[in-house]
């Protein structure tokens, strides 16, 4: 629904009391929260009553709502699930936000293989494969498994065994001792699953066997005077030391958990995650969440748990917490089902389990202190520069910023680039490239026109069909289009703006002598902008980002050895009748002006070929390339 016509008075009334999610979209329609509900209409008509919601940062975030939608589900659990997958999609402004969006990598065991492997994977599957982990480094992964191939000599080849046996000759690892070649027959099967168990009863963190083993045969070696093999296992056995180190027992019940707690000031939170795996700390790893106004600790961490569980593979029988999130009951249950097996939640009290809470605690609160400055560095840099540059302006919102760039040699495959900015931070899922269409020769300003109107042509076009931003190409428009020139620059975006009838701020980056940027070319004034400022520093991130990304394109495109002109784009269009074309009309011009039945008369053309040339300069391109 449009926002000039949302009523709030009727949409209100016409809530349903069932579970769903709901979304509140701002200003400009973009999103701006996303939450969950038992029933969405208790809970979405509280926001507008006056008081009913004291959280500071819905105070806030009232005026600026516009419109709102809701998704109806079956259960307060799907609407969750929901809640979360949006969250993570549309990124909005006002719900709490987990910065890492890591993966952790895992040891995947190929039990389905007749002679497995040990793979790096970085997903874990239900399936008849063995997965160890997950571990917070990929170096460590990718050691142990080095490790376990030299110990055990696993076969690290993807061939089909036994399918593949004795069709090609032995690999390099069987010359240097490190593989049996079961791709030959060299081992039997039983023989080489013996090997396999031995490297699951060490990634089980059984170290004691292949200890006694690699002593063993290095004092053989050693008093046999073989002085080079008693030092690659003296190497085996360090190694094998150093993995077993990094895994110190902090439980003996064999239970998988996770020990999380949190720190955080008004600003920012830091989560720290203790990965226990059948009773061995494997690893630790901290989270970043950027804080909305008057966010709880308790919707913090609820928020934590659902974004960081929602996107790894691995759940452990238990996560032990310092205190119950919001939602806790929910969360039990979503985990549960995700797993397929109990999940519990728990705030230990006393004990062993307490201190260790209490030590994750201390480790967010430590890495808070230490990273506050780099986080404020951070906040200055996107927000505090945006806020700077709307200031300078007399801009009341500013989030999304647009810059464009053109790239040719001598007019020879030109190109034009779109780069976005929100939050002070590069949106890159909405960057867009632009193949010139109309535009012969190096006439910059030409290809500016051509760009900038395909760009809100699109956008228009996209609204006018009913569809939603975020889920269109070109649907979210910029609050601010920021152009690589100065008055030249901003007429064309201005004539552009005027042409299609909409209102979006425009400014200009005016250079010096020495073509660096010395202020900003704003309804027809030049405004003077400090070159150590974080807003001037942004404006050439922007700046940067767009030139490289018209280059980038333009580099590609001449790698692909393309010939200079666009007709390659036609389909059915190859260089006879690129040619033909060229003899006839002489230009693009003449082509493009060419009616269909004209272009039916050239030499090799038919009526669809003729169609095809003639829609390709007449229908509106819906790609963005």
């Amino acid at each position: 629904m449009n926002q000039e016509n949302f009523n709030f008075e009727e949409e209100l009334k016409k809530l349903p009391t069932k579970p769903g999610v709901y979304i509140m979209h701002g200003q400009q329609d973009e999103i701006i929260y996303i939450g969950k509900a038992i029933s969405l209409r208790n809970r979405v008509r509280q926001y507008f009553r006056i008081g009913a919601d004291g959280r500071q940062k819905i105070a806030l975030m009232m005026p600026q709502v516009t419109r709102f939608e809701y998704i109806v589900t079956d259960s307060e659990l799907e609407a969750l699930v929901l809640e979360n997958n949006l969250i993570k999609e549309h990124e909005p402004k006002y719900n709490t936000m987990l910065k890492d969006g890591k993966t952790y990598p895992f040891i995947k065991v190929t039990m389905e293989d007749e002679f497995p492997r040990l793979m790096f994977s970085r997903t874990m599957k239900k399936d008849k494969n063995r997965y160890f982990g997950p571990y917070t480094s990929s170096y460590a992964v990718k050691d142990t498994i080095d490790l376990l191939q030299k110990l055990y000599h696993i076969r690290s080849c993807n061939k089909n065994l036994p399918k593949d046996i004795g069709k090609t000759r032995p690999c390099l690892n069987y010359h240097i001792k490190q593989c049996d070649a079961p791709c030959q027959g060299y081992i039997d099967k039983e023989t080489y699953m013996s090997h396999v168990e031995s490297a699951l009863e060490f990634l089980n963190g059984n170290y004691d066997p292949v200890r006694k083993m690699l002593e063993e045969k290095m004092m053989g070696a050693a008093n046999k005077m073989e002085f080079e093999d008693a030092a690659n296992y003296r190497d085996l056995l360090n190694s094998v030391n150093q993995v077993a180190q990094k895994q110190k027992i902090t439980n003996s019940d064999l239970e998988d958990r996770d020990i999380v707690a949190m720190a955080m000031d008004e600003k920012n939170a830091v989560v720290q995650v203790f990965f226990v795996r059948d009773g061995k700390l494997m690893g630790r790893e901290h989270f970043y969440l950027s804080l909305a106004k008057g966010d709880t600790r308790e919707e913090v961490l609820g928020s934590f748990l659902t974004q960081y569980y929602g996107g790894t593979p691995f759940l452990p029988k238990e996560v032990m917490l310092e205190m119950e999130p919001e939602n806790m009951e929910e969360l039990e249950m979503w985990l549960s089902k995700k797993k397929g097996s109990k999940v519990s939640l728990k705030i230990p009290k006393i004990g062993q389990k307490e201190k260790l809470v209490e030590l994750a605690k201390k480790n967010a609160s430590m890495v808070l202190a230490r990273d506050k400055e780099r986080l404020q560095r951070e906040e200055e840099r996107t927000r505090g520069a945006l806020k700077e540059l709307a200031d300078l302006m007399g801009l009341e919102n500013l989030y999304r910023v647009e810059a464009y760039d053109i790239s040719n040699i001598s007019g020879f495959l030109s190109v034009g680039s779109m780069v976005a900015f929100e939050d002070g931070k590069p949106k890159k899922n909405d960057y867009r490239k632009f193949r010139l269409k109309t535009v012969q020769g190096p006439d910059d300003y030409a290809s500016m026109h051509e760009v900038l109107t395909r760009r809100f042509t699109h956008a228009m076009k996209e609204m006018e069909e009913g569809v939603e931003e975020n889920y269109g190409r070109f649907t979210r428009l910029p609050d601010l289009i920021m152009m690589d020139g100065g008055r030249g620059q901003v007429n064309v975006a201005l004539k552009v703006m005027e042409e299609l009838g909409l209102s979006i701020p425009i400014c200009g980056m005016v250079k010096d002598d020495n073509h660096r940027t010395r202020g900003l070319y704003y309804n027809n004034v030049e405004l003077p902008i400090s070159t150590s400022s974080e807003g001037f520093k942004l404006i050439t991130r922007v700046q940067d980002e767009a030139h490289r990304f018209a280059i980038e394109y333009h580099r590609s495109l001449r790698g692909k050895n393309q010939v200079k002109s666009i007709l390659d784009d036609i389909e059915g269009i190859g260089p006879k009748r690129r040619l033909a074309l060229m003899k006839r009309y002489g230009s693009l011009e003449e082509i493009r002006n060419a009616t269909e039945e004209e272009l039916s008369q050239v030499d090799g053309f038919n009526a669809s070929v003729a169609r095809s040339v003639y829609e390709f300069f007449h229908v509106e391109d819906t790609s963005g390339v």
